[in-house]
């Protein structure tokens, strides 16, 4: 039998992704002054970065469960909660539109982004142009 060669991104690789848009999203808004629009959407991309988070957390603690490591499985998905609660906690300033308490929330997670090193932007406005309007059309949280 052939060595089996997976193609697909893993979570973990998917999961590091989504932590260097939000690594670049925030040191883009930290340059910014103030909230424009696209600045709100930047916002909204995070979040929606910050919920694919952690769907990767839930995929990988899945595997460790179906192995019986179920410890490991809590740990992991306990050590990356915060993703969840910021989110949360994020899209209800957005939908209530008190930007001016986004800033000390975005300040509150920097800590979780600083291994990441931001040399170069390697995302630009495409990544995240209508994301505040695709957040406040969505009627459920996901």
């Amino acid at each position: 039998m052939g060595r089996v060669i997976r193609t697909e991104a893993t979570p973990a690789k998917r999961r590091h992704q989504y932590l260097r848009s939000c690594a670049e999203v925030l040191h883009l808004l930290a340059q910014r002054p103030s909230f424009d629009e696209e600045a709100r959407d930047m916002v909204a991309f995070f979040v929606f970065n910050l919920r694919s988070i952690a769907r990767t957390i839930d995929e990988s603690a899945q595997v460790w469960e179906d192995r019986g490591y179920w410890r490991k499985a809590e740990s992991l998905r306990a050590k990356w909660r915060w993703t969840c609660r910021a989110a949360d906690e994020l899209e209800r300033l957005i939908r209530q539109h008190r930007w001016d308490a986004v800033p000390p929330v975005l300040l509150r997670l920097m800590p979780h982004f600083q291994h990441i090193t931001v040399a170069t932007i390697t995302r630009n406005a495409d990544w995240w142009c209508g994301a505040l309007k695709a957040l406040l059309r969505s009627s459920t949280r996901s």
